[in-house]
């Protein structure tokens, strides 16, 4: 397996899922007459499909990582290169920007744009590292237990982190850039993403020590 391949998948993987990200955001904010209940339920269950789908074609070439803390997870571990997860996380963020620039043209709208949706505050970086924390303990057990569950588990968990953090669950910072390039539901102001980073940043941290207590110590 080549790594242009493996780099490629990524950013379609990516690219894909912000497209069903920030596409059912825009037609969520369209249809729901405003009720913002609805719209993230139309949200989170669109969103979770979609990587259901994603993870189960293109993890046999990838490994349908989609998201550099998931990279950079693998090569704290051991399971992946420092050199890998660079190239891939540059895919990962270019192919999400990319998806955001279709999502906003599918719709008719500018394509590139930059969202005022602030989104910051103590309780959404709680938010944030909480969902990746839950995440990354996610993808760990069920690559050590249930390998053949994984698209599933990612994907119910997602969709539940939607409603249960308080950020709606980003979880991924080549999400969360991609995301400030839409003025929508599903956007993300500037200023706030670097603090988002940071949060899942942290969660990843605090994953990989809790999942070596519940792992006996491996990795």
């Amino acid at each position: 397996m080549t790594e242009p391949r493996k780099a490629f998948a990524e950013a379609l993987g990516t690219a894909m899922l912000i497209i069903a990200v920030v596409g059912s955001g825009i037609m969520a904010e369209r249809l729901s007459g405003g009720n913002i209940g609805v719209a993230l339920l139309a949200n989170a269950i669109a969103t979770g499909s979609a990587l259901y789908v994603l993870i189960n074609v293109l993890g046999p070439v990838s490994g349908a990582q989609f998201n550099p803390a998931v990279s950079l997870w693998l090569t704290l571990t051991g399971r992946q290169s420092l050199r890998a997860t660079t190239t891939l996380a540059i895919a990962q963020v270019g192919g999400g920007c990319f998806g955001a620039v279709v999502a906003n043209v599918m719709f008719d709208l500018a394509p590139f744009q930059i969202s005022g949706t602030a989104r910051g505050g103590m309780g959404q970086w709680l938010g944030e590292c909480i969902a990746t924390f839950g995440l990354i303990l996610t993808i760990a057990a069920s690559l050590r237990h249930k390998p053949e569950g994984l698209a599933a588990a990612v994907a119910l968990y997602i969709t539940g982190a939607y409603w249960f953090t308080s950020s709606t669950s980003f979880a991924n910072p080549a999400v969360t850039i991609a995301r400030m390039f839409s003025d929508s539901f599903a956007g993300i102001s500037p200023v706030s993403v670097l603090p988002f980073i940071v949060a899942q940043l942290t969660g990843m941290a605090a994953a990989m020590g809790a999942w070596r207590l519940l792992d006996g110590g491996k990795a």
